[in-house]
């Protein structure tokens, strides 16, 4: 939690990001990933001044746990002075302990963003879904808290100006931006008209600007010129891809070309051949391509 401190911008795990999405599209399917096509309601996780701190917590926890799908789950939530802004303690249930830290006692309306990202956290330990290391999996939590329809708090929850800030999560800005706008552009919702932030809108739009460009490359047939020309070049000499170029290609047995690139919706890679106007299905998230390979 950067409570006052610099807040990193830009996109730096973006990488770990990617592989979060589809990490979770092999762990639940396309067809559970579209169960979520509804986003968190804000009147859902409202909490004014005068509500009771314990008791709009946890009813704010309950609406994370039935948002998740997790109905036998409890959440007990305490407040603590601590680093982070929360913990949970992630046991074989059914009930689990989250610790706030004692800022959300008078930042009452972060406090749907924190459960949010700890209740993510329940729901990939019932999944049995985790990366490798801690900071990776911290990166996963918060990907699938956004992609999944409860990030757009977490994002929210950004405030900077010249004197102070405040971010919640271990992306980005831009990174929580970026994981929107695929969420966006899977299910058509616009989530800016959620925001209370204005820093959360601009992080939005340049997340937006990064999505769409993941749509917009070669063999794509949305890929602007100067990206089909250098594709042109490279499929012509069947060069190795430049360095930063999302596709590859590579000989068949019978010897014949193929090219390789990510699904723009769940960065699976896929494999097609090298023959001009084709379309493509992705193998994992559905998703019907055209190209011009």
């Amino acid at each position: 939690m950067a409570n006052g401190g610099p807040v990193e911008h830009g996109f730096p795990h973006l990488e770990t990001v990617r592989a979060a999405i589809t990490a979770l599209y092999r762990r639940l399917s396309p067809t559970t990933v579209r169960t979520f096509a509804t986003s968190v309601a804000p009147a859902d996780v409202a909490f004014c001044d005068t509500d009771d701190l314990h008791l709009g917590a946890q009813r704010v926890a309950r609406e994370m746990v039935r948002h998740f799908r997790l109905p036998d789950a409890r959440l007990i939530v305490g407040f603590r002075e601590m680093t982070h802004a929360a913990n949970v303690e992630l046991t074989a249930g059914p009930e689990y302990f989250v610790e706030l830290n004692d800022r959300f006692r008078t930042h009452r309306e972060d406090i749907g963003a924190a459960l949010a990202h700890e209740v993510a956290h329940v729901y990939l330990h019932r999944l049995d879904l985790a990366f490798p290391t801690t900071a990776e999996n911290e990166i996963l939590t918060d990907t699938v808290t956004t992609y999944l329809g409860a990030g757009w708090l977490l994002l929210d929850a950004y405030r900077e100006d010249s004197l102070s800030s405040q971010k919640l999560g271990y992306l980005t800005p831009e990174e929580f931006g970026y994981v929107l706008a695929k969420r966006a552009l899977l299910f058509d919702e616009d989530p800016s008209i959620r925001f209370t932030s204005p820093q959360a809108y601009t992080a939005y739009t340049k997340g937006l600007a990064r999505a769409r460009h993941d749509s917009r490359q070669p063999p794509l047939t949305g890929a602007g010129w100067t990206g089909r020309r250098r594709y042109a070049h490279d499929r012509r000499h069947a060069a190795p891809a430049p360095p930063g170029a999302p596709y590859s290609f590579g000989s068949d047995p019978s010897g014949g070309l193929h090219v390789t690139f990510p699904c723009p919706t769940c960065h699976q890679r896929i494999r097609v051949p090298v023959r001009g106007r084709v379309r493509a299905r992705c193998g994992l998230c559905g998703v019907v391509l055209e190209c011009d390979t």
